[in-house]
């Protein structure tokens, strides 16, 4: 059966290769994407979403979300001081500018209706970027906890981060979102942290394969850009592209070789660990497991997954 999904993001180069496969991979089905502020500001991530919907030729709609996290006016570092001497997410990722535009109306808003409506009970929800967009709607109507069927997240380390020691950028740059979506209640809740990206990472001989299409080109471009940016790359050839492992999830739910069943939680105050996933699989815990957490991925299914999308 066909998956079919919405897509919370802030897109910039991993954000978009999952774009190119939500669209074209033949076991899912792209409803709409809603945009947030991470990578880089807003406006720019909603003109790179649209760009990639647009090369991938999906008339798919896109609401813009928020433009700043939840409770803090900036990033913990404020992206202008984070990315000072950064070219890991280049402006418009190389992609043509974009033709369509963003729809009328807030992302939140979206969210909310969206999952509120009783035809969408089967549809899953993806956040690969901060969770803003999502813990203001679950703030706008509580009830929406107990009618998204499943989320689907890249976010949090087990392990070490990328941004801190502690912490993956995706909850660092909203902890207060991060806790409050993890703390919701939702019901079948899937975490795709570092751990599992980086047991998976992608080749120079992956992006050759990926060019016989338009979209396999540009999604072999962006990879190639991740390599020679990505400083986890430097030493073994080979880059984790994280955010389209949630999308290769949906498809082969085989993907993950290892996973715990835990009860999470996200660190909103701590000087050193601010952002930081917690992971409680003791057998004593005093909370219930609320999420599922990846933590090893099938590199064979995950690079076929690709193929199958981009090919």
């Amino acid at each position: 059966m066909t998956v079919r999904f919405v897509l919370d993001c802030d897109t910039g180069s991993d954000d978009a290769v999952a774009i190119f496969a939500g669209v074209r991979h033949p076991g899912l089905e792209l409803v709409a994407v809603t945009t947030v502020s991470g990578n880089v500001a807003i406006e720019h991530i909603t003109d790179n979403t649209l760009r990639a919907l647009d090369l991938a030729g999906a008339d798919v709609p896109v609401y813009e979300g928020a433009a700043r996290p939840l409770v803090r006016s900036d990033l913990p570092v404020p992206r202008r001081v984070l990315n000072k001497d950064s070219d890991f997410q280049k402006h418009g990722l190389g992609l043509p500018e974009a033709v369509s535009a963003k729809r009328e109306g807030h992302a939140v808003e979206f969210l909310r209706d969206c999952f509120m409506d009783e035809a969408n009970a089967d549809l899953t929800l993806v956040a690969t970027g901060p969770l803003t967009n999502v813990a203001l709607a679950l703030a706008l109507e509580p009830r929406l906890a107990s009618r998204i069927p499943r989320l689907v997240l890249m976010g949090g380390a087990h392990g070490n981060g990328n941004v801190t020691a502690a912490a993956e950028f995706n909850f660092w740059a909203d902890p207060e979102a991060a806790e409050a979506v993890l703390s919701a209640g939702i019901r079948d809740v899937v975490i795709v942290p570092l751990d599992a990206t980086h047991s998976a990472p992608l080749t120079a001989a992956d992006c050759a394969a990926f060019e016989s299409t338009t979209v396999g080109a540009a999604a072999a471009d962006l990879v190639r850009h991740r390599l020679e940016t990505d400083r986890s790359a430097q030493a073994t050839a080979a880059a984790p592209v994280h955010d389209p492992m949630c999308l290769a999830y949906l498809a082969h739910p085989d993907l993950f070789t290892e996973a715990v069943e835990a009860h999470v939680s996200v660190e909103t105050s701590g000087a050193r660990t601010l952002g930081e996933l917690l992971v409680d699989t003791r057998p004593w815990r005093p909370e219930p497991a609320n999420a599922t957490v990846a933590l090893r991925a099938s590199a064979a299914v995950y690079r076929e997954f690709l193929r199958e999308a981009l090919t």
